[in-house]
C-alpha cells in the first residue's frame, strides 16, 4: 500500500496548511467547509467586499472535493429532459444556462488563479445497451432543439472499438465541452486564492453549533465565530450540524482507484483519447487515464467488509470494462461520500433568512459548485432572482434514519438495474 490511499493526495502540487480555530473570530459571512462550494462562495464573496471564515472540519481536500473523479460534464444528473418533467420548461431552460455559464466560471477561475490542474477536453457518455443509446440519443435531440447546444457528437458502435479497448459499450455521445481536471489541484488553487485575498480558513475547526439569530454564534470545540450570515456547504459530511437537511439527501459511498503506470503504448492501447468517460448506469462506471498513464476508474461502491487493493468492488467493475488489466497492479484505491438527492437535482435554499445551504450535486459537483457558489454569493448580497431558480426544484424526501437511506437508495438501484435488464 503506498504512503497515500488518495492517489491524488500522493500526486498534489502544492501543500497548503491552515490553523486551527481557536478563540472568537468575526465575518459578514461565515462558510461551513472548504470544498468547492465553499471555497467559491468565499471567493465571489471577498470580490464583493465581504468579510469571509471558513470552517473546516479537516483539512481541505479531505471531503468530496478532493476524492471525487474530476469530470467535467455539461447540465445535470438527472438529464435535462426529466429536469424540464420535474421543474417545467422555463425553470429547465434557466437550469441549462446555469449549467452552461458553470464551465465558464470553472475555466475562468482556471485562467485568473494560475491554477494547474491537468485539464483536459472531452467526456464520453458510454452507453452499454440499445435502450441507453436511444436516451442518449433523444436526450442530445432535446438538448440540441430546446437550448441550441452544439458540442454533442455521436459516436456508433465501430467508433466505440476505436477509441475504447474491450466490447462493454457499444455507442457513446461526446461532450466537447465536457472534460476532467485534478480535483485536489484544482481546490487547493481555490483556498490558496481565497487565502491571498484575505479569507479566514480554519483547518480541523469542526462545528459544533450554530446559534439562530439576526447575529450568529457558530462554535467550534476552541472557538467562537460570529458572522451575519452562514452558508452550509459540507454536503455530505455535515453530520449532525444541520438535521433537517438529511431527510433531503442520501450521503452515498464512491470509490476509486488508480493503477500502477501502464506506459504510453499499453495505455493507448485502451484508450484512444485524453477525455473522460461516463457510462449510462444508474450506479455508473467513470474512467480516465491520468497524465502518468494510470488508469482512474471509480463507481458507487455498495461492498460491505475489509476492500484490498486487489480485491474490490471498483476493480471487478474495472475488469468488466477492461478484462485485459486483469493483471495490474492496483497502487491506490480511496473512498469518499457524496450527497445525493432523489431528483438528482442540486438542492439549494434557507434554513433561515441568514442560513444558506447547498448540496446534493449528484455526482456533477466539479461543475455545478461554480455556480452555485456563485448563486449563493449573490443571494447573501441581497439578489435572490436566479438563487430562487434552485430553490423551487420541487426536491422529494428521503427518510433521516440513516439506517433507512441506503437500504432505500439499493433498492432504487436494483430496480434501475431490472429496468436495464428488461
Amino acid at each position: 500500500m503506498k504512503k497515500h490511499k488518495n492517489y491524488y493526495f500522493a500526486t498534489k502540487n502544492r501543500s497548503l496548511s491552515f490553523s486551527a480555530l481557536e478563540g472568537d473570530a468575526k465575518a459578514d459571512v461565515c462558510i461551513i467547509g472548504a470544498g468547492f462550494t465553499g471555497l467559491g462562495a468565499a471567493l465571489e464573496l471577498i470580490g464583493k467586499g465581504y468579510k469571509v471564515a471558513i470552517l473546516e472540519a479537516a483539512e481541505v481536500g479531505h471531503g468530496a472535493s478532493g476524492r471525487n473523479g474530476g469530470q467535467v460534464a455539461s447540465g445535470y444528473s438527472a438529464g435535462m429532459m426529466e429536469a424540464a418533467r420535474i421543474v417545467g420548461a422555463a425553470d429547465a431552460a434557466l437550469l441549462w444556462q446555469f449549467s452552461e455559464e458553470a464551465k465558464e466560471i470553472l475555466h475562468a477561475r482556471l485562467e485568473q488563479h494560475k491554477i494547474d490542474c491537468d485539464f483536459r477536453w472531452g467526456e464520453y457518455y458510454a452507453a452499454p445497451k440499445k435502450s441507453h443509446l436511444d436516451w442518449l440519443k433523444a436526450e442530445r435531440e432535446f438538448v440540441e432543439k430546446s437550448y441550441g447546444y452544439e458540442k454533442y457528437r455521436w459516436v456508433d458502435e465501430p467508433g466505440m472499438r476505436e477509441i475504447l479497448a474491450g466490447d462493454r459499450y457499444i455507442g457513446a455521445l461526446l461532450d466537447l465541452e465536457g472534460g476532467h481536471l485534478h480535483p485536489l489541484n484544482y481546490l487547493l488553487g481555490l483556498a490558496e486564492a481565497v487565502s491571498t485575498r484575505g479569507g479566514m480558513i480554519f483547518e480541523n475547526s469542526a462545528a459544533i453549533s450554530f446559534t439562530e439569530g439576526k447575529s450568529l454564534k457558530i462554535q467550534t470545540e476552541k472557538g467562537e465565530v460570529s458572522a451575519d450570515v452562514l452558508i452550509l456547504a459540507g454536503n455530505a459530511y455535515l453530520k449532525n450540524l444541520a438535521p433537517k437537511l438529511f431527510n433531503r439527501m442520501v450521503p452515498i459511498k464512491s470509490s476509486i482507484l488508480a493503477t500502477e503506470p501502464l506506459g504510453s503504448e499499453r495505455a493507448a492501447s485502451l484508450m484512444k483519447t485524453t477525455a473522460c468517460v461516463a457510462d449510462t448506469y444508474f450506479d455508473l462506471d467513470y474512467f480516465k487515464m491520468a497524465p502518468d498513464t494510470r488508469l482512474i476508474y471509480g463507481g458507487r461502491d455498495f461492498s460491505f467488509g475489509r476492500s484490498t487493493l486487489q480485491n474490490n468492488a471498483v476493480r471487478d467493475n474495472m475488469l468488466k470494462t477492461f478484462p485485459m488489466l486483469q493483471n495490474v497492479k492496483i497502487d491506490y484505491l480511496w473512498s469518499g461520500q457524496l450527497s445525493i438527492t432523489r431528483q438528482r437535482l442540486p438542492d439549494v435554499g434557507q434554513l433561515h433568512k441568514n442560513v444558506f445551504y447547498a448540496h446534493g450535486y449528484s455526482g456533477q459537483g466539479v461543475p455545478l459548485s461554480a455556480i452555485v457558489s456563485r448563486v449563493l454569493a449573490e443571494a447573501v448580497d441581497g439578489q435572490l432572482s436566479r438563487f430562487d431558480v434552485f430553490n423551487r426544484i420541487p426536491h422529494k424526501k428521503v427518510p433521516r434514519s440513516k439506517a433507512l437511506q441506503v437500504p432505500l437508495y439499493h433498492l432504487v438501484l436494483l430496480w434501475n438495474r431490472i429496468k436495464d435488464m428488461l
